[in-house]
């Protein structure tokens, strides 16, 4: 976590942006309860990209759309969200939406289809151990929406509806990852996992990339000597700078549902260069 206040995290992306490498600055808070919250929370997004602008960042902005009072109104915050990323598109940056556990997939990918009716420069994640992702990245490609961010996904979901077993999970991550690539999508690589970085690199040369066509993308503080690797091989990386003052609960659900995640965070914090 970068800190509580927006000044801790530009002091980080300052960090990060010096050693090369780019960012997404991911205003911490989820689930929120009342209307005024979410208003609150789109007039925070809005600052936190007037202040990228200002202090000449290297930095997009990720959001969680129930931040933004999804499970309370879809079309409340698709309204929202408008805002956001017509604010975005003026200040030419990027809104990419953060997927959220299972129970709001289908919505997040019907505000995302919505968005880009207007807003091209609004991305979406999408999770691998979810069995409907590779579906549902041969259709936002088909349709033109082929923005996607790609990970493992952290969510704890039922057998029913996600892979469970690493080797599954990998798999279905490197195959859907081949389609987005295949298929002309902008992807954002997000993973820690060494095997998926080797993957990575086997289909990025056997499809010819472009390395303005994809990125990797890691979270702060983990795995900081995978990302040097990345970087000195010549492949851009950004980094995800979560802050503000929800850090304790999503840092609590982080180690929850990933202890490999809670390991790599806790060897940070004995690092003199945890930022890096």
């Amino acid at each position: 976590i970068a800190g509580e206040e927006i000044a801790d995290a530009v002091a980080v992306v300052r960090r990060l942006n010096a050693d090369g490498v780019m960012a997404t600055l991911d205003v911490l808070g989820e689930d929120i309860t009342r209307r005024d919250e979410a208003e609150s929370s789109k007039v925070f997004i809005m600052d936190v990209l007037d202040t990228i602008l200002r202090e000449k960042l290297d930095s997009n902005v990720s959001v969680k759309l129930t931040q933004l009072g999804l499970k309370l109104d879809r079309d409340f915050c698709l309204s929202l969200m408008k805002d956001i990323a017509g604010k975005a598109r003026d200040l030419g940056n990027f809104i990419r939406i953060d997927m959220e556990d299972s129970s709001v997939t289908g919505d997040t990918i019907t505000v995302y289809r919505k968005l880009r009716e207007h807003y091209p420069n609004v991305g979406i994640v999408l999770q691998a151990y979810l069995r409907r992702t590779a579906a549902d990245s041969e259709a936002l490609v088909r349709e033109g929406l082929g923005n996607l961010r790609l990970c493992k996904g952290i969510y704890i979901e039922p057998e029913e509806i996600a892979f469970k077993v690493k080797s599954e999970i990998n798999f279905h991550f490197l195959k859907t990852l081949e389609q987005m690539i295949r298929d002309g999508a902008y992807v954002g690589i997000a993973t820690h996992d060494s095997e998926l970085v080797e993957g990575a690199y086997r289909l990025i040369s056997r499809y010819g990339l472009r390395k303005d066509r994809y990125e990797f993308q890691m979270l702060l503080g983990v795995r900081p000597e995978l990302r040097s690797e990345i970087l000195r091989a010549g492949h851009r990386v950004r980094v995800y700078v979560p802050f503000g003052k929800q850090w304790y609960r999503y840092s609590i659900r982080r180690f929850k549902e990933n202890p490999q995640i809670a390991g790599n965070v806790l060897k940070a914090l004995f690092s003199r260069h945890r930022f890096n």
